[in-house]
């Protein structure tokens, strides 16, 4: 399911918050309100790429933080079991004390909203959203189970759709935060391409 363009599937839900607490009332379009949201999904906890992943998430926390992007993880473990693991030390196993929001999916609807489910096990697939302010998902990225997700990249594509909101202007490959953009013009590629074809490369 390409949901790309698409207004983001809302829901309610079980979550433990940041300071360790459970809500039984989460909501994303309250929560997410006005800022910028990456949601990701992981299959299960106490496994095996899945800690790596929250752990690297949890370490580019602060980067995150000084975008002003909301970050929020789900999978279909209860709310018991999210707070046990971040309550298990990083050398037992565990997660540590991360400090972003970890949501309930027990019930499996969120992950079938979101189309990410994995056709046998049931479980949900590597996924990721990066929704705007007006709830729009303008970037997914998902991968089997095998294999974890690129944090500096997910980091390089919010900066671009920063970019872009802040000036129209759109982000070539290879772009990173400080290199040029392009007017969304014919003149504008001609103008980048004869200038900046190195960055190709």
């Amino acid at each position: 399911m390409i949901l790309v363009t698409k207004k983001a599937p809302d829901f309610n839900a079980s979550a433990v918050l940041a300071n360790g607490s459970i809500i039984d009332n989460f909501n994303l379009y309250k929560y997410s309100k006005n800022k910028i949201t990456v949601l990701f999904f992981w299959p299960l906890d106490f496994t095996f790429v899945c800690p790596t992943e929250i752990i690297s998430l949890n370490q580019h926390f602060n980067s995150f933080q000084k975008r002003n992007i909301n970050l929020l993880g789900i999978s279909c473990d209860s709310q018991f079991v999210h707070q046990a693991w971040r309550n298990t030390p990083i050398s037992k196993g565990g997660i540590g004390h991360v400090k972003f929001i970890m949501i309930s999916d027990i019930t499996k609807n969120i992950q079938r909203s979101y189309g990410i489910e994995h056709p046998q096990l049931g479980v949900a697939l590597r996924a990721l959203f990066l929704i705007d302010k007006k709830r729009i998902i303008r970037h997914q990225l998902i991968n089997d189970l095998q294999f974890g997700r690129n944090i500096n990249e997910i980091i390089r594509t919010i900066d671009a759709l920063k970019h872009y909101e802040k000036y129209g202007d759109v982000c070539p490959a290879q772009w990173e935060k400080g290199k040029k953009s392009i007017a969304p013009t014919s003149q504008g590629i001609v103008n980048y391409l004869s200038n900046n074809i190195n960055e190709l490369y």
